[in-house]
């Protein structure tokens, strides 16, 4: 452990200062750097915290601290998004955002567990698997999405309204698999589960969405400075708690709650702003945590590489080919835009790894090889991503 790792081990609050001053600055450096590389800023900031992390520099490790800010960063991220999203615009691909989720979340998990099977695990090690690969970190894919201005495409739409349904259907396998592991399974937990999962965004899209824009003008006319952006922020924390005691993920709360303020703040750019300076100062948090999860050393071993590869390989081909399958129909070019916008892992597959780990299912290097899957399709994504929608972006719109 280097002194500097020592120093930020302590309680003092300027040592938690520092740390935070490590990670913003090393993120906005590199993001910098492949920014003028014409390369995606989001790489260069997961790259940063693999730099100062345990594997590297030994700057800052993962701790309670930094994973909170991680939380923290993308549900803000995820709310932002949810902003530029309007819930009509979602509705109208609902049915080809559902194939995509449904392709996207069997090819990868059958795929994990038949590779498992293939090397030789133990079917509940394989289980664990192909559940670490039915994920989707949309936080990423809509980091990079709204970089390039494109969040109101066609495609694009599709992807968020996937990534939606992809968590709800990844927590019942996990929920599943966690259940074989522990010899038993509660089916009506599971699908008391689901349906409060679908129930809790149909609510928050169908019936608060309205009641949210017959209050905003009372909200402006509140005597507290800057009353909406406050209640956006309230409205944000609030549905992603609610979402965490439904059983779904804290950022999809987040998502809801921007799309259920899209339409009443369209024509107030200043929320807008307001948001985007929160997010520039938390996102990176996300970002450089995830590379700090990284960890060198387990990769010393050659079969261990080469399960990796094929770990990271499997991961991408699947969703790749099977969110690709599901917007077959709109053509090769968007249906490329879809699978590779649903191939990053990121933060979602670490934590079922995590699971998998403190179950005593999987080992460490088992571990280690998803931890390296997981950011690998992180950082696999966005240049991809960023040659697929560049070029004639206006022609991507929805024309509806």
């Amino acid at each position: 452990m280097t002194a500097m790792s020592m120093a930020l081990t302590g309680d003092n609050g300027i040592q938690v200062v520092l740390m935070l001053f490590i990670m913003l600055a090393a993120a906005k450096i590199l993001a910098e750097l492949f920014e003028r590389l014409r390369q995606p800023a989001v790489v260069g900031e997961i790259l940063a915290g693999v730099i100062i992390g345990p594997s590297l520099l030994g700057w800052v490790s993962p701790s309670a601290i930094t994973n909170t800010l991680a939380e923290i960063g993308v549900i803000f991220l995820l709310f932002g998004v949810g902003l530029e999203t309007m819930p009509k615009s979602i509705s109208k691909i609902g049915a080809r955002a559902t194939v995509v989720a449904v392709l996207g979340v069997f090819l990868p998990f059958v795929g994990g567990f038949l590779l498992m099977h293939w090397w030789g695990a133990p079917n509940l090690e394989a289980l664990f698997i192909g559940t670490a690969m039915v994920a989707t970190s949309v936080g990423i894919t809509a980091r990079v999405l709204g970089a390039m201005k494109v969040l109101e495409a066609r495609t694009s739409r599709i992807i968020l309204g996937a990534a939606v349904i992809d968590d709800i259907l990844g927590l019942i396998i996990l929920a599943m698999v966690s259940g074989t592991s522990a010899g038993r399974l509660n089916y009506l937990v599971i699908g008391t589960t689901a349906v409060m999962a679908i129930v809790f965004a149909a609510l928050v899209l169908f019936v608060g969405a309205p009641a949210v824009k017959r209050l905003t003008p009372r909200i402006e006319n509140l005597r507290a400075s800057e009353s909406l952006f406050i209640f956006g922020l309230l409205l944000c924390l609030g549905l992603s708690v609610a979402a965490s005691y439904v059983g779904i993920a804290a950022i999809i709360g987040a998502f809801l709650a921007g799309m259920a303020l899209a339409e009443p703040t369209e024509g107030h750019p200043t929320m807008h702003k307001q948001i985007s300076g929160v997010t520039e100062f938390l996102v990176p948090f996300f970002l450089v945590n995830i590379g700090m999860q990284v960890r060198l050393e387990v990769f010393r071993s050659p079969s261990v590489l080469l399960l990796t590869g094929a770990i990271t390989l499997m991961a991408v081909a699947t969703k790749l080919i099977g969110c690709g399958l599901g917007a077959l129909s709109l053509g090769w070019r968007p249906s490329l835009q879809v699978g590779m916008g649903m191939v990053p892992r990121g933060e979602v597959g670490i934590v079922v790894a995590q699971i998998g780990l403190s179950l005593a299912v999987i080992n460490e290097e088992l571990f280690g090889a998803v931890l390296f899957m997981a950011v690998a399709t992180t950082l696999i994504a966005p240049p991809f991503l960023k040659i697929l929608f560049s070029p004639d972006t206006a022609e991507l719109r929805d024309p509806d």
